[in-house]
Order: structure tokens, then C-alpha cells, then sequence
């Protein structure tokens, strides 16, 4: 696949805060790429020096083959951002404001932006200081997806959105996504990151600290089970790779890592299993194990 992110060691402070930390980062064509971290752990900062808003300090950054840096005018023709805290014209309308950056950008879809309007419950004829931050939020997305970019950078993109319109822009990224278009979305709603990402790339202190598929991620960490069982219950305190076993009557709940959840589960059976419910760990306890450690 050819890659159309590629980030090696990133490095930028501000001052004496070290925001990218040799950051390493890869976006392959195609993919949603979950993109997520805390507050402060330098997603905006890679991504203002992926638009070319920021110049390192060290390290290189790439997008759609050219330089984030020297290359960035070609590669605004071809990119399309939404931020999490959109700021508009206040005299303009919503849909003035959407025609604007069309024509700046010279790829309008008119079909599109009516679609969008509708789909995101829009009124374009009202003045953007009457816009609420989700309206906001709104017009900002309106405009880069009714563009014919081939890379979204988006940043907290459902910001202000209630549930219904964070559906909606779900299903326009897999639509965007059946095209063909890659995104790097990050986010701090970490269900919309697992139901749309194909990979996720977890950031702590301006360093990529883990990178894959959620199945790949799930296969570093523990599987809880529960399970209740007719028979007497197996003995699973010395078996490899089982943590936190707990026994009430003939119920079983314990944890298990992948490579011996088969010899687990088995062991489990000989009882005899009246139910069993195996739990793989979310995107939220995977994220929150690369920084709990830490925060202790």
C-alpha cells in the first residue's frame, strides 16, 4: 500500500516543553487511522506540522510524497482539515462561508454540499456569529467533506455534535473511506475511533507508544471471563497467563492474555460451563493501560 503519512523522528518544543518526542508516524492509503492521546501528549502539534503550520525542529514529515514543510502549498490542493475549535466569519452565512473555502480550495462539489447540508441538518442562510459551536463545528465539516480531497486531517471533528450528527459523520467517513480517501482522525471519543479506524496509533509525550489493529492491540492484552459452572471448579491459580481470579460458589472470573486463553478456557470447560462470556478489552482500557502506569 502506498503511504501517504510518514513521519520519523519528530521532534518539536516549545520552549522547555518537549511536545514531539521523535515521533514516528505511518498513514497507509485507504485507512481510517485512529489518532489518540490525552491533552498535551502533541496530536494537534503533529498535525499543525503536517499542514505545515509548524516547522520541526528535527526529524522528517511527509504527506502525499511531498514535504510538510517546502511542498506544502501542493499538498493544501490536495488535503482537507477540520479542527476541533472552529472559528468563522461572523457576518457571513454558514453557506458563504462553505462556498469561500470551496473556492479557495477550486473543488466544490455542489451536489455534495447540498447533501451535506441536509444530511447535517444545516440552515446555511444564517450569519455565523448566531452558530452555535456545534453549528460551527458544522459548517467546518460541510466544507472539507464536500471537497475532493484524498487526505482528511481531522482534529476532534465531532466536537459539539450530539449523537445523532456524530452518526451521521460516521457514516460519511466510511463513505469517504468506500472511496478510496484516507483519513487520520483524532478524537477523544474513543467509540467513534473503534467503530471507524482500521489502524490506531496511541501517542504519550510526543512518542507513538503502540500501533496497529484493534484485534493486533487485543492480542498484547487480557481477555476477562465469567463463567459459571456446574461441576467442581478447575484450578486455574498456576495455569500461565491467568491474573486476577476470583471464585463465588461456581462463579469464575478471572483475566487471561491471548497466547493461553485457549488452555484457559478449556480448563474451564472439564466443570461443565452452565454460561460463559468472554470479554475482550475495549479501545478505552487498551488507551487507558498505556497511561495509567504512568500516572501512578
Amino acid at each position: 500500500m502506498t503511504t501517504v503519512i510518514e513521519t520519523h523522528n519528530l521532534a518539536k518544543s516549545f520552549g522547555r516543553t518537549r511536545a514531539l518526542d521523535g515521533l514516528d508516524l505511518s498513514v497507509e492509503e485507504g485507512e481510517v487511522h485512529g489518532f489518540l492521546g490525552p491533552n498535551g501528549a502533541g496530536k494537534t502539534t503533529t498535525i499543525r506540522v503536517l499542514l505545515g503550520l509548524l516547522k520541526a525542529d528535527a526529524g522528517t514529515a511527509s504527506v502525499l510524497g511531498g514535504n510538510a514543510w517546502t511542498d506544502i502549498e501542493e499538498i493544501h490542493r490536495r488535503i482537507a482539515y477540520v479542527p476541533g475549535d472552529v472559528t468563522l466569519w461572523p457576518n457571513l452565512t454558514g453557506g458563504e462561508v462553505i462556498d469561500l473555502l470551496g473556492r479557495l480550495r477550486g473543488d466544490l462539489d455542489k451536489d455534495r454540499r447540498a447533501l451535506l447540508l441536509e444530511r447535517f441538518d444545516l440552515d446555511p442562510t444564517k450569519r455565523c456569529r448566531s452558530y452555535s459551536k456545534g453549528n460551527r463545528q458544522k459548517v467546518a465539516l460541510v466544507a472539507a467533506l464536500a471537497s475532493r480531497a484524498e487526505l482528511f486531517l481531522l482534529d476532534e471533528p465531532t466536537a459539539g455534535l450530539d449523537p445523532l450528527m456524530e452518526a451521521v459523520f460516521s457514516d460519511v467517513a466510511r463513505e469517504l473511506k468506500g472511496e478510496g480517501r484516507t483519513i487520520l482522525l483524532s478524537s477523544h471519543i474513543l467509540s467513534e475511533v473503534e467503530r471507524l479506524s482500521d489502524r490506531i496509533s496511541i501517542i504519550r509525550a510526543g512518542r507513538i507508544v503502540e500501533v496497529g489493529t484493534l484485534d493486533e492491540m487485543r492480542k498484547l492484552h487480557t481477555t476477562s471471563i465469567s463463567a459459571s459452572v456446574r461441576g467442581l471448579a478447575p484450578s486455574l491459580d498456576t495455569m500461565p497467563g491467568v491474573t486476577n481470579l476470583t471464585r463465588d460458589g461456581r462463579l469464575i472470573r478471572f483475566s487471561v492474555d491471548a497466547d493461553n486463553l485457549d488452555a484457559a478456557v478449556a480448563a474451564v470447560a472439564v466443570a461443565g460451563v452452565d454460561s460463559l462470556v468472554c470479554e475482550p478489552p475495549t479501545l478505552e482500557e487498551l488507551f487507558l493501560s498505556k497511561y495509567e502506569g504512568g500516572v501512578r
